[in-house]
């Protein structure tokens, strides 16, 4: 059973409260308790909705998928095949943001070009828990075994370009490839930005993708070490026959859209489902986005990363967002009203 199945069958029981402290509140709403809904863009959330429903398999969603090919109208598709949910599990809403990089490369190792980007050895696909990052990149152990997609020239943005999980390569002459999540290598995913809080460098609201990147280059020894803090690392795959004009591939294996697409934990929120967002801080955004993605720090029910795009722009506008705000998931109307207690439909 899928994690987000279990999540909607608990959530029967406790319509009105959690019993325990491992069952998510379930809220079903109305279209009209959603801040902005009727000035969003719905046409743009139905075009990602597109994009990635007709890999979905479960009947309520295939079902709604056929039925969306043929609508004209995207907010009145949502509004009557759906209804809002909130999913809760009592952990505040937390939004932030993430980008595809771009970094300068190349498809040989040169003096500039020094720092591979790896494809996933055979042996860490058979075990669980492989090599560290600091063993991965100490020991040599993927040296001159082919395993290199192309060479880059600077180690933070290759450490950034495996948080994030894709980006993309421009090669001299101004040819791009893509590279996309292939695997990682078991370990936990460790907040490098926490740790310099931790240490008293910086305070929380202070930290940012930039931030760090400023820091590790300012103080090469100890931003090595900094950066060996995160035990997690990824291996990649090339992607290059996704088309320039279209985002990188989410955790659907399909292209995700700027400001359209959210990654969640799917532990909560199924893959492919319409969520609302309601994001707070100095610049609010009330939108309709497609969960179409995941990420290892990407965890409860009230926790999304937005993506902003390609490139240094979306990155900065990604780096510093962390707001406050709420998050309604859009069930399928049946499945929503399933979750009610006898005799409250």
């Amino acid at each position: 059973m899928s994690g987000w199945l279990r999540a909607v069958l608990l959530s029967v029981l406790v319509m009105t409260g959690p019993a325990s402290a491992n069952e998510p509140t379930i809220t079903v709403m109305q279209f009209s308790d959603l801040n902005g809904w009727e000035e969003d863009d719905h046409e743009a959330a139905f075009q990602a909705f597109l994009e990635t429903c007709i890999d979905l398999k479960d009947p309520d969603w295939s079902s709604l998928c056929a039925v969306a090919q043929h609508q004209k109208s995207g907010r009145a598709f949502f509004e009557l095949f759906f209804r809002p949910v909130m999913i809760e599990d009592g952990t505040p809403a937390l939004f932030t943001g993430y980008f595809e990089p771009e970094l300068d490369g190349s498809l040989v190792p040169t003096s500039r070009f020094r720092y591979p980007v790896y494809r996933m050895p055979p042996e860490a696909q058979r075990v669980s828990v492989w090599l560290s990052r600091r063993e991965i990149e100490t020991s040599g152990v993927l040296s001159g075994r082919g395993l290199e997609i192309a060479w880059v020239d600077d180690p933070v943005e290759l450490f950034f370009l495996q948080v994030q999980g894709s980006g993309r390569i421009r090669l001299p002459g101004g040819k791009m490839i893509r590279v996309g999540y292939a695997g990682k290598n078991g370990h936990t995913y460790r907040s490098v930005g926490m740790e310099l809080v931790r240490r008293g460098v910086y305070a929380l609201h202070q930290v940012s993708a930039e931030v760090i990147k400023n820091w590790v280059r300012r103080n090469p020894v100890d931003g090595s070490e900094l950066l060996h803090v995160n035990p997690s690392y990824v291996f990649f795959r090339e992607v290059s026959q996704v088309p320039a004009e279209k985002g990188p591939l989410g955790a659907m294996n399909r292209s995700v859209t700027t400001l359209r697409t959210i990654a969640v934990d799917p532990e909560y929120v199924p893959l492919g489902a319409p969520v609302w967002i309601e994001k707070g801080g100095s610049e609010p955004m009330r939108r309709l986005m497609i969960a179409q993605d995941t990420g290892s720090a990407i965890k409860g029910a009230q926790r999304a990363d937005i993506f902003f795009g390609t490139g240094d722009e979306a990155g900065k506008m990604a780096g510093t967002l962390k707001d406050p705000g709420r998050m309604i998931v859009l069930m399928p109307i049946q499945r929503a009203y399933a979750m009610l207690p006898e005799g409250e439909e």
